[in-house]
């Protein structure tokens, strides 16, 4: 009888212990490392063509969603290479990512918001990448939805909703292409 409660105590210690539920689950925990090193990667695409002012390596970036959707997409990129001011030779995350993702029966989308400060040998810069890595029913969504780019002095200003650049009021707001806000 001892050794059944001793057999009993350790089955029950084992399935505690490597539960998936306490703690978040282990694929939970290699998604997360998995979605923020595929934002790096994506990150370090944008990079390399801003440096190279490579219209065409930043346009295969984006969804054609997003390239159908924004106002000026050819003007945009002429835009962003203007305004930053000298080589990107590093950056950092702050934060993020924020990930979203829906399996609905089948059906995945998955939005990747992510978000670093880019460093210029003259000019510090904060971007905001939105990205749909996955979109099982509709392929013309996957891709960078949203490149926004402002000097990292004005990320707050991109925040209020008084200025309405991602939020009117609490409303957020949907920008397509390369966004600009603040020139």
């Amino acid at each position: 009888m001892r050794i059944i409660k001793i057999i009993l105590i350790m089955i029950s210690v084992l399935c505690i212990l490597t539960s998936c539920s306490l703690g978040g689950s282990r694929t939970e925990m290699l998604n997360k490392n998995s979605d923020e090193k595929n934002a790096a990667d994506r990150l370090e695409q944008v990079i390399e063509a801003i440096n190279n002012e490579d219209k065409e390596a930043i346009k295969a970036l984006f969804s054609q969603k997003s390239l159908d959707e924004s106002d000026d997409f050819e003007g945009s990129t002429d835009s962003l290479f203007d305004f930053i001011q000298g080589t990107i030779e590093d950056w950092e995350k702050p934060s993020g990512p924020t990930v979203y993702d829906s399996n609905d029966y089948g059906h995945k989308i998955k939005e990747v918001n992510s978000y670093y400060l880019v460093n210029t040998d003259k000019q510090k810069y904060f971007f905001l990448l939105r990205d749909y890595p996955v979109d099982t029913d509709h392929p013309d969504n996957v891709g960078l939805y949203l490149l926004l780019a402002v000097r990292a002095e004005d990320e707050e200003k991109i925040w209020d909703g008084d200025n309405k650049i991602i939020y009117d009021g609490d409303k957020k707001l949907s920008h397509a292409g390369i966004y600009l806000p603040i020139e």
